[in-house]
């Protein structure tokens, strides 16, 4: 809340240059901050008495969007990235390669969603799906990590990995 918007009866000021002013009534305090052709600002609400602060609260906002903007900007967004394995007959070459492509996505820092779909009669031996998800963690080894082991769901068996940690 600012300036006018301000209801309690009496107030700890601080100044623009983070002096204490003292208590007085939000009238008073609105008026100096008038003189000063700056904003009265509530800057806690829950203490007794509430304090509020002279600021030009333009500048203020500003600036409090640009260290968000700048926050965001360092952040890193981590992708799910999707690998699936339809049947559970896939040849040894083929599962490398996906694999490899699993390392890569790992080792740009994306984790990987491993998932194979079961047809038909398959759905009978979750174990060789099982089986076959262990040997792909074990292809990426290098420089993934399993974050979630195998699990079925429906016809789907979904494994996920992730980079290493750094040491």
């Amino acid at each position: 809340m600012i300036n006018e918007e301000i209801r309690e009866k009496e107030v700890r000021v601080v100044g623009n240059d983070g002096s204490q002013l003292g208590l007085m009534s939000s009238k008073e305090a609105y008026q100096k901050a008038m003189e000063q052709d700056l904003d009265l600002v509530l800057i806690a609400p829950n203490a007794k008495p509430p304090v509020c602060k002279i600021m030009d609260y333009g500048k203020f906002c500003f600036e409090q969007a640009k260290r968000e903007k700048e926050a965001k900007k360092k952040q890193k967004v981590v992708e799910i990235k999707e690998i699936r394995i339809v049947g559970l007959n896939i040849d040894t070459h083929d599962l490398e390669i996906k694999a490899n492509n699993a390392r890569k996505f790992v080792k740009s820092g994306d984790k990987v969603k491993v998932t194979i779909r079961f047809r038909g009669r398959e759905l009978g031996h979750p174990e060789i799906g099982t089986e076959l998800m262990q040997r792909f963690a074990d292809f990426c080894a290098e420089d993934a990590v399993v974050e979630k082991p195998a699990k079925m769901e429906g016809r789907n068996m979904y494994m996920f990995l992730g980079p290493k940690p750094a040491k």
